[in-house]
């Protein structure tokens, strides 16, 4: 394996805000495009995300024309029909071309603005290939895998497990050395799957 840097420099990480799901408990309308104070959601993960790395990327299945006036490239899935946020991750992979992917949710807009820098420390502090968010809730730790740092050399090994019919996040990070990061603001991973949600945020 390749061993890890003392510090992982932002411009090595090219960062992609996931948009390619179906927005099914929303009515099935492009939840990235939806409003969310003034701007579409995945405009305000891709803000805030631009702060944090080196390069952005937006996964989107639909209304490519919409993700690409955002000013950066759009990928849709390389496989399947919405096959859920591993072809997103794919997606990312298959197009970065820094050492690193750090993978957000479109629907999340006010996920940590050190959500990168302490995902990174943690990566090397562990010597992990993977490095997730994580909240506490009710003494819990509830793990956020979408809120994802992963090492770009793992792209064989998730194309082998995609092929096998396999979607389930927690079974192919499995594979690799994980580590997670327990963040203190649960409500800032708040995200909006219904309208209503998606109303509560703007308040």
């Amino acid at each position: 394996m390749s061993s890890l840097p003392a510090k992982i420099d932002p411009q090595d990480i090219t960062g992609l805000v996931l948009a390619g799901g179906r927005g099914s408990r929303m009515g099935g309308v492009d939840k990235g495009l939806q409003n969310f104070r003034g701007l579409p959601l995945a405009m305000n993960a891709l803000l805030r995300l631009q702060l944090q790395v080196g390069h952005v990327l937006i996964n989107a299945n639909r209304n490519l024309a919409a993700y690409e006036s955002m000013g950066v490239p759009v990928w849709p899935d390389p496989i399947g029909d919405f096959a859920g946020p591993l072809a997103g991750w794919l997606a990312g992979l298959e197009r970065c071309e820094t050492p690193y992917l750090v993978t957000v949710p479109c629907d999340t807009p006010n996920f940590p603005t050190d959500l990168v820098e302490k995902l990174a420390a943690a990566l090397v502090a562990e010597g992990a290939d993977i490095a997730m968010a994580a909240t506490q809730e009710d003494g819990q730790v509830q793990v956020q895998p979408v809120f994802c740092l992963l090492k770009t050399e793992l792209m064989e090994s998730l194309v082998a497990y995609l092929h096998a019919g396999q979607a389930k996040i927690d079974r192919w990070t499995a594979q690799h050395r994980c580590t997670t990061v327990v963040f203190d603001d649960a409500a800032a991973f708040a995200n909006a799957n219904t309208v209503q949600e998606l109303a509560q945020l703007q308040a």
